[in-house]
């Protein structure tokens, strides 16, 4: 009788290969699956579109407060320069002056919508909310 040679070594290194493709597979699918699913959320926002012009109209016997924003973020009202933070102030100063006047604020295209909410917060602080906003383009 003959023995038999029997090798394990060989066999055993063609099984402890992993097959990926299976795995691949449901992973692909998995990822199909959470893009189809997951719901899309649109962010909070204001959309603001300033106009091309400047449209108001404005009443003689209603003087409106005038804030004029330049390009560089400088406030000005009636004609002089207005350090930021005193805004409020003078907003406040020329509405006892005349109660039933509105804000107008002009503000260049080119100026921050930053300074444009600073001057609409301390027109509100003031207690004027009759807020219109125009365009400067000079």
């Amino acid at each position: 009788m003959r023995k038999h040679d029997f090798s394990f070594g060989a066999g055993e290194e063609e099984e402890n290969e992993i097959n990926l493709t299976p795995m691949l597979d449901v992973v692909f699918i998995m990822l199909i699956f959470f893009i189809v699913t997951a719901s899309f959320i649109k962010e909070a926002g204001i959309d603001v579109n300033r106009p091309d012009a400047p449209v108001t109209e404005t009443k003689p016997e209603d003087a409106n407060i005038l804030v004029a924003i330049t390009a560089d973020d400088q406030i000005f009202i009636d004609r002089r320069l207005i350090d930021p933070r005193a805004v409020r102030a003078n907003i406040e100063r020329l509405h006892a002056e005349n109660p039933d006047g509105s804000v107008v604020i002009q503000a260049n295209k080119k100026s921050t919508n930053k300074m444009l909410v600073w001057v609409m917060d301390a027109s509100r602080q003031a207690g004027v909310y009759n807020i219109s906003i125009a365009d400067s383009s000079t």
